[in-house]
């Protein structure tokens, strides 16, 4: 058992860590607990000794490791999918070592906790903060097993805080469209990018609900007469890189499509001729659009990332809000970006291979969408400039575009975004009014995985295969169809080819 030891003026209580170990009896900060009585000193040695004997016992020393320090080493043993832990990275440097990182692990308590998430969410919406607060969660939760701190100061304890409003928290019903609502988005797409690329791309996300990285990762040799093989993703991470890797949650699998889908896609690969890409030294189906934008000196935003070991997100706060971001990063990025001499404000150098979500998103399919362009510092939210002949409206162009607009695009579908086009896939198929497909087929289409025991026994037939195709043809002529008698022809070529097709 434990046993007491005379110190000078006061008695330390000392018990057995392990064979040939021994430990003091101190406060939570590690400091020697100093006792008046031989006997109060022995008491407090058998307890501790009785916490190591039962597995409960921590080492008060152990907790005095900083956050910052815990968080580094924690990232660094991690091994997960490049987007994961791209998203750790941006959760851990951005949001967690602001306010965190000079802490000793042990003196973080439920009120710092508390007070953070209060902050945080003055600032950024309640989903984000719980992404960001569910990443600390689980950092301090290791921390817990590997017995530096007692208990994890940033679980949730049952039945506490209010109940009342937290519904209001969560995020936006997905908005979703009809087939010709994604064919409308298609041609505006097209009409903004000025080729087919745009076209094809949505209106294939649109009728086979594929996710954004399997749109921008397919290869020709994946294209098939009757089925789109799912084989790779390109995953777009904030530092730039495009990573080609495996469909999320392994999804491998051929999704059928009707000959008149396979046929749009082949064609615009016979007539766009792709080669292969720089990043990766493979084609690709679709290109990206626009050109790449670098620094005045050749040094991109990305390069000053991949130099100071940070991602694009945690430069672009050191240039825009400082205050957001730790000083020994914020220094680090500084100096990186005095080595390499970048300057804000690049100039063109190359054309895009891939498409970026976000570029996509706020170029292309936002005002397609909503007849928009979003805000985007300095300049305000502005309606795309439009000449209004041939119908619908053909973007203006250059210098002094607004002044010689005249018109501009209504909402389709407010809200919309490119995931929204799987979401509408996905309502399609569940509408016994449109498609109504057995949900064994619906999943394997979008790469779900059901574990119920129901699924277990229901399979998919040639059947069901076919009849799904045959609806999606229904639809995609009805479109066609609906999109003629508002006007027999239209400035985007592919389309242009199809209405005129039509009967």
């Amino acid at each position: 058992m434990g046993f007491a030891e005379k110190r000078g003026t006061y008695w330390r209580g000392r018990f057995k860590i392990a064979p040939g170990k021994y430990g003091t009896v101190s406060d939570a900060a590690g400091n020697t607990i100093k006792y008046e009585t031989r006997r109060d000193a022995e008491k407090a040695a058998n307890l501790e000794e009785v916490k190591v004997q039962g597995g409960l016992w921590r080492d008060p020393a152990a907790g005095r490791i900083t956050f910052a320090e815990y968080a580094s080493r924690w990232y660094a043993e991690q091994d997960l999918a490049a987007s994961t832990m791209q998203n750790y990275r941006h959760h851990i440097e951005e949001h967690l070592l602001p306010t965190f990182e000079e802490k000793a692990l042990a003196d973080i308590q439920r009120s710092h906790v508390s007070a953070w998430e209060k902050a945080e969410r003055s600032l950024y919406a309640a989903s984000s903060v719980k992404t960001w607060r569910a990443t600390l969660h689980l950092i301090l939760e290791d921390a817990v097993e590997e017995k530096l701190i007692t208990s994890n100061p940033a679980a949730r304890r049952r039945g506490r805080g209010k109940r009342a409003g937290r519904g209001r928290d969560r995020g936006p019903e997905k908005v979703v469209t009809d087939p010709l609502g994604a064919l409308l988005v298609a041609e505006r797409a097209a009409l903004l990018s000025g080729r087919d690329d745009e076209f094809v791309a949505t209106i294939l996300k649109s009728y086979t609900g594929k996710r954004w990285g399997e749109i921008v990762g397919l290869e020709p040799e994946f294209v098939r007469p009757e089925s789109i093989r799912i084989e790779w993703q390109l995953y777009d991470l904030d530092t730039g890189e495009l990573v080609r890797c495996p469909p999320k949650d392994d999804s491998y699998r051929d999704i059928d499509v009707p000959r008149w889908l396979s046929g749009l896609v082949l064609d615009h690969i016979a007539a766009t001729n792709p080669q292969p890409c720089q990043c990766h030294n493979r084609v690709y189906v679709f290109r990206g659009q626009g050109l790449a934008r670098n620094g005045v000196s050749g040094a991109r935003l990305v390069d000053v990332a991949r130099r100071a070991g940070v991602s694009t997100g945690t430069v672009s706060n050191v240039l825009n809000r400082p205050d957001r971001v730790a000083e020994p990063t914020r220094l680090r990025v500084e100096q990186a970006i005095a080595d390499l001499g970048f300057v804000r404000g690049g100039v063109p150098d190359g054309h895009a291979a891939h498409w970026r979500r976000n570029g996509f998103t706020t170029w292309l399919f936002r005002p397609a969408v909503e007849g928009w362009y979003p805000k985007k510092a300095p300049q305000e939210a502005r309606p795309v400039p439009l000449l209004a002949e041939p119908w619908p409206g053909v973007p203006a162009r250059g210098r002094g575009a607004a002044a010689r607009a005249e018109a501009c695009w209504v909402p389709i579908a407010k809200g919309l975004t490119p995931h929204g086009l799987r979401h509408a896939h996905r309502t399609w198929m569940e509408d016994r009014g449109l498609l109504n497909t057995e949900k064994a087929l619906a999943d394997e289409r979008m790469g779900h995985i059901d574990g119920s025991v129901s699924a277990r026994y229901t399979h998919v037939t040639p059947e069901m295969r076919r009849r799904l195709c045959e609806g999606l043809t229904r639809l995609w002529h009805a479109s066609l169809d609906a999109r003629r008698a508002m006007n027999p022809r239209s400035p985007v070529g592919v389309l242009d080819r199809l209405l005129r097709s039509r009967p």
